[in-house]
């Protein structure tokens, strides 16, 4: 079988939507992989809840508890690797990883960013995108590099930006079609 699992800080929603395409388009039986774990920073993370009534082994790991980040993500390391991991999903991990981290992982790692890289790495995606004056947005799934958000590109998304889009609206209709695209690129990779 081959296990996935799945770094959190927050509500969780696109692990969600993943493991619901896990379990209604059976990646056990088609693609012999699983949602193996869940695991957060934040214990207060929603998404715990969720893996957990989904059956999904669910760890946390409070990087303020680590003098330094390489110690901290060395633990973290630790902790996947119980887990045996085909593949490491980050989705909505809040934490910028060290580059031996990202090293043990190297080709088994993916993340979704909400802009359509190479435009906008980094935070705050769907201000900047909106006062650049941007036509379209998105969202994009890519391996996981040294470098922040530029690894090879798996898959994307475009959304139009409307004339009276916040931020925040913006980053709502972008979530949806991270929904859609993040659990089609991980199905993907588990059929090679």
């Amino acid at each position: 079988m081959k296990n996935i699992v799945i770094l959190i800080s927050g509500g969780g929603s696109n692990m969600a939507a993943i493991v619901r395409a896990s379990q209604q388009q059976d990646w056990a039986g088609r693609h012999g992989a699983r949602v193996a774990a869940v695991v957060s920073n934040k214990a207060s993370a929603g998404g715990l809840v969720f893996a957990r009534e989904n059956g999904i082994a669910t760890e946390v790991l409070d990087h303020k508890q680590f003098a330094t980040r390489e110690a901290f993500d060395a633990e973290l390391a630790r902790i996947i690797d119980r887990h045996d991991p085909a593949l490491v999903v980050l989705a909505g991990f809040m934490r910028i990883l060290t580059p031996g981290f990202v090293q043990h992982f190297e080709g088994r790692m993916v993340n979704i960013h909400p802009s359509l890289l190479p435009a906008f790495p980094g935070l705050h995606t769907h201000q900047r995108a909106i006062d650049e004056g941007c036509k379209f947005a998105g969202c994009t799934v890519h391996r996981v590099t040294a470098e922040l958000d530029v690894g090879p590109i798996l898959e994307q998304a475009v959304v139009p930006i409307l004339p009276d889009d916040t931020a925040d609206t913006l980053a709502a209709r972008v979530l949806t079609q991270e929904h859609v695209i993040y659990p089609r690129a991980i199905a993907q990779l588990m059929r090679n």
